[in-house]
């Protein structure tokens, strides 16, 4: 998570509509979130997921197997971490929020894309999908700045100069 007084970036806290919209702007493009649940036995379980394409209105959308350990993991404690990485661009966050698990059959429907037929054989209308979507309440970000030339100039400055360069942006999105 981002640290308000890291050397290496300008931090910001955001939230209301700019927060959202600093979510919406990081995640639109990234297709696969590592999901953490807390296991039965209190560690964390994490394991990456597709993350559905709809345009972010403050919940993230999944589908997932009926039997698999996240859908008890989340029945039996609801917070759930997500966090996503944009290697390309150097962009990077961490949601947290609360997880639901639905069987309606309606949103499953409204979700259903063929590729997952590979996991779900019987297609959109396969007894073991689930839907399982968090709420998201809030996350931390960091964001390079500039093109990689830009970036691998400011960490030998920032190195020379013990850090007095910024980065890049970080903050904390309250929703």
């Amino acid at each position: 998570m981002s640290e308000k007084f890291d050397n290496d970036s300008n931090y910001k806290e955001l939230s209301g509509a700019e927060g959202h919209k600093k979510i919406a702007e990081l995640v639109k493009d990234i297709r696969i979130a590592m999901m953490t649940t807390v296991a039965k036995d209190g560690t964390m379980s994490s394991r990456p997921m597709a993350v559905q394409d709809k345009p972010f209105d403050g919940t993230l959308w999944f589908l997932t197997r009926s039997t698999s350990d996240k859908v008890d993991e989340v029945q039996e404690d609801q917070n759930v971490t997500l966090s996503f990485a944009d290697p390309d661009d150097s962009n990077y966050i961490a949601l947290k929020g609360i997880g639901h698990v639905s069987r309606d059959r309606a949103k499953i429907k409204e979700l259903w894309n063929p590729m997952y037929k590979a996991w779900f054989p019987g297609g959109e209308d396969d007894p073991e999908i689930t839907v399982l979507s968090v709420d998201v309440t809030e996350g931390d970000y960091w964001e390079a700045s500039g093109s990689k030339l830009v970036q691998l100039i400011k960490f030998a400055a920032a190195s020379v100069t013990g850090g007095k360069i910024p980065l890049g942006d970080a903050g904390h999105v309250a929703v």
